[in-house]
């Protein structure tokens, strides 16, 4: 277990377009409020761990909640585009009921989670968890017996969700993605493993506060 990194995967903080399910991909778009508040609370949340590295895919929306850990924890945010989010291609701009009505076909390809299918432009969900599961082993090898953490998006977090838990690409999805979630994994040189999935106390402590007062 010497050569185990535990790894904290978080997505980022919640975008205008997260609200409109409009899809990103690889377009940059910023947090929003909100985003910033979750980004500022989440770093507070993990005030207290050993974090020895930051690395965050180089899209605007990840690498600022990166930064608002980095202000806390006192460690630089290394940028890794192999944390980006799918490339979409001409699904990026487009919301889900768009897609559906514009590109009907493609949207059934997409939603039944074909291996193969690539948006045209874009990633294949192949090619994704390929790129995905690569950069998080390459950057998690190189801190053994230390805690990371990997800053990025939704369709990031539900890959490395499916290799610690073995399941399939296709399967479907029954865990949750949240804005600004703490999720946890170990890393050793036989794979990822699930520690914890989901955490989202801190981003609901005033809500709580507040409703009982």
């Amino acid at each position: 277990m010497s050569e185990a990194a535990r790894v904290l995967a978080i997505r980022h903080g919640e975008t205008a377009w997260n609200v409109d399910t409009r899809i990103q991909g690889q377009l940059d778009v910023g947090l929003n409020d909100t985003g910033r508040w979750q980004a500022e609370r989440l770093a507070q949340a993990l005030a207290g761990e050993p974090i020895s590295a930051i690395y965050a895919s180089d899209l605007g929306r990840a690498h600022h909640t990166a930064l608002a850990i980095s202000r806390v924890a006192g460690v630089t945010v290394n940028s890794e585009p192999g944390l980006r989010e799918r490339h979409f291609g001409e699904f990026q701009g487009k919301t889900y009921a768009e897609i559906e009505t514009l590109l009907p076909e493609q949207a059934r390809l997409w939603r039944t989670r074909d291996p193969a299918f690539a948006p045209p432009g874009g990633e294949s969900l192949l090619q994704l968890r390929e790129r995905v599961v690569s950069t998080a082993a390459k950057l998690a090898a190189r801190h053994p017996g230390q805690l990371i953490a990997l800053v990025g998006h939704g369709g990031v977090m539900d890959v490395l969700y499916r290799a610690a838990t073995r399941l399939d690409i296709q399967a479907p999805r029954t865990w949750a993605l949240g804005n600004a979630a703490i999720n946890r994994l170990l890393w050793t040189p036989e794979g990822f493993t699930l520690v914890g999935w989901a955490d989202t106390q801190h981003l609901h402590a005033d809500t709580l506060d507040e409703s009982s007062a």
